[in-house]
């Protein structure tokens, strides 16, 4: 067994030995072209330089430190042979960035320690305040004081006081100053530990050549913290107008190293989601007192809240809130404040950040506050593991997904005339930006316009004035697929003004894409009760009830309009209860759901009115709410 360990021992201090005799180059290299997903980035960098005969290690420095190492791919051009690409984390890097962090952190002690010292002689001075106040009386309670005395002494208070004063009126200015500076450290800190801006990892590349030489290689691999949300501006002058949609892609990264004049790519794929089919299981049918019930959660129409550190109560400035399930998602601001449109059925929101476990939370309400754990374990996992590719470097290994994506993009790279380009891939869309764009790695959200579209678009009104007496402006687009839409925020802007916010449902399976305007309050709505006809009476063994709505619809607006009323009437699901339609005004019927649908249009200044009545039978000895 001795000699089995030592035998064990030797072979590792040689291997150890060999490899520190492997001489390491390393190689500038730069990042060109980034692929954002919605969730991650492809990160594509060329080096070159001079290597020696032998083997070697070529060392790719400053690079991200959330680099996904089974990701990495590296091309090589030349005459050697590379034998094996790994990844390791760049120690000096990280000593560097915890240099520049405690020199900020000096920089607070040493404000905090002035102030200290200003406290006290605040205090000092309300002391010395308090005395003058103290000896006010002037010779003595007997006898009076002199006019000459009284001068002196109120001139001498008159300058005590004032010197008092000004000196408090200077230290309580330093005070707001060191306040304000120390705000500015604290948020400087924050920025750098959500990412800092020196990289801590490096791709070693290990190669073997006959001989001196030029090489060149080509990497890219996968970064986490950085992707991208689909944002919109609508814009409509009039109804007799196109629409213009106006695409943005809303960026953020914290990977740790700037993006400077790189060609930038958007694609609607998330290479974090796995690309297993899911498996159908059984569906086991049971008594209903058996199975759980789930009750539908509340629904708004926006969430916002503050995002912080749970350890210290801290904002986290750059941390990424999602709608879960969906592409609807943006970035909180240096105060760690976020707001955002719900889509409908959103009930979950998935906030995270560098350094802090991802945290899922239900939409209870209208405000939601996210409160973030400190990762641990991500901050003290130092493991990683290698990746090989072997294979002589005029050919190594060219995945097919690298083909699928360089082969187009190279067609399109030419195309100056347009500010994007459209590339439709096998399983993914990628809207490339023809100009170079910087994108600094400080968590902040980017926005980056991707393409304007003008749109022939008809337009409607809707209007539901039994829950809401506004009337809704619905543009509808045809033929929409060819615009590579996903769901996502958009701006809503209505005859040069901005009218709110609203939801571009771009996973419609809809052949007509409605987009919502928003409110229109030059049409005016007015629904009321008609207590006259509305009455109850008894016949035999049921009550029958009736009732009577009047729905008034006047247009304001200086055109010609379509409007689309609903309202509804009660649906029976017992054979003891029976309604009945009496007059609709026109209106269209749906018999399954009640809905009673009116499309009128209405003349400038013009307004119609829609009646509403229908009667309900049920048993004597039951009661009924009908309001």
């Amino acid at each position: 067994m001795k000699k089995f360990s030592f035998t064990l021992i030797f072979s590792l201090l040689a291997f150890l030995a060999l490899s520190q005799e492997i001489k390491e180059t390393p190689f500038k290299s730069e990042i060109k072209e980034v692929t954002v997903f919605l969730s991650g980035a492809q990160i594509f960098e060329t080096a070159s330089g001079q290597i020696s005969a032998g083997e070697s290690f070529i060392l790719i420095k400053g690079l991200s430190s959330h680099l996904d190492e089974k990701s990495i791919q590296v091309k090589g051009m030349g005459d050697f042979t590379i034998q094996a690409v790994n990844k390791r984390l760049d120690y000096l890097s990280e000593q560097k960035a915890g240099e520049k962090m405690q020199a900020l952190q000096d920089s607070i002690l040493a404000i905090q320690s002035n102030q200290i010292r200003e406290s006290a002689r605040l205090e000092v001075l309300k002391e010395k305040t308090s005395l003058l106040n103290a000896n006010k009386n002037i010779g003595g309670t007997q006898n009076g004081a002199s006019l000459t005395e009284l001068k002196q002494a109120m001139d001498f208070y008159d300058a005590e006081l004032m010197k008092i004063k000004t000196e408090e009126l200077k230290i309580q200015a330093n005070l707001r100053k060191e306040n304000e500076e120390m705000n500015k450290l604290g948020n400087q800190i924050a920025t750098m530990q959500a990412s800092s801006n020196e990289a801590t990892s490096e791709i070693r590349i290990r190669i073997k050549a006959d001989r001196a030489g030029s090489a060149n290689f080509e990497i890219n691999y996968l970064v986490a913290n950085a992707g991208w949300y689909p944002k919109y501006d609508v814009r409509v002058k009039n109804v007799s107008s196109p629409l213009s949609l106006t695409y943005k892609a809303e960026v953020y990264q914290n990977t740790g190293v700037d993006w400077k004049n790189v060609k930038l790519r958007f694609s609607n794929g998330n290479p974090n989601q796995g690309g297993q089919i899911p498996d159908l299981e059984k569906w086991e049918l049971n008594f209903a007192r058996l199975t759980t019930f789930n009750p539908r959660t509340q629904n708004f129409g926006s969430v916002s809240g503050r995002i912080t550190s749970s350890s210290d109560g801290q904002a986290l400035p750059g941390a990424n809130i999602l709608v879960t399930g969906t592409t609807i998602g943006t970035v909180s601001d240096m105060e760690g404040n976020y707001s955002l449109t719900l889509p409908s059925g959103a009930s979950q929101l998935s906030a995270f950040f560098v350094g802090f476990q991802p945290e899922d939370v239900n939409i209870n309400s209208s405000r939601v506050n996210i409160s973030l754990q400190e990762d641990t374990y991500a901050l003290e996992e130092m493991v990683v593991t290698g990746y090989a590719l072997q294979g002589k470097a005029s050919g190594v290994q060219v995945s097919d997904r690298e083909r699928r994506m360089s082969a187009p993009q190279m067609k399109v790279a030419l195309a100056n005339s347009i500010a994007t380009v459209v590339v439709e891939n096998q399983t993914t869309v990628e809207i490339e930006v023809a100009e170079p764009y910087s994108i600094k790695s400080n968590g902040e959200k980017t926005l980056v316009d991707l393409k304007n579209f003008q749109i022939a678009a008809s337009y409607r009104y809707s209007v539901v004035p039994k829950l809401d007496n506004d009337a809704f402006l619905i543009a509808e687009i045809s033929d929409w697929s060819q615009y590579s839409l996903l769901e996502g925020e958009s701006n809503l802007y209505f005859e040069d003004g901005f009218v709110g916010r609203s939801i571009l449902n771009g996973s419609s399976l809809q052949d007509t894409l409605e987009i919502s305007m928003g409110r229109d309050r030059s049409i005016v709505i007015q629904r009321e009760k008609n207590d006259e006809f509305s009455k109850k009476r008894a016949i035999g063994s049921n009550i029958t009830e009736s009732r009577e709505y009047k729905i008034t619809v006047k247009n304001n607006k200086s055109q010609a309009v379509t409007i689309n009323v609903e309202d509804q009437i009660p649906v029976s699901v017992n054979s003891d209860i029976t309604v009945e339609a009496l007059a609709l005004s026109g209106g269209k019927l749906d018999p399954q759901t009640g809905k009673v649908t009116w499309t009128i249009t209405l003349q400038p200044g013009a307004q119609q009115e829609l009646k509403l009545q229908y009667e309900v039978k049920y048993p004597k000895r039951e009661k009924m709410i009908l309001d």
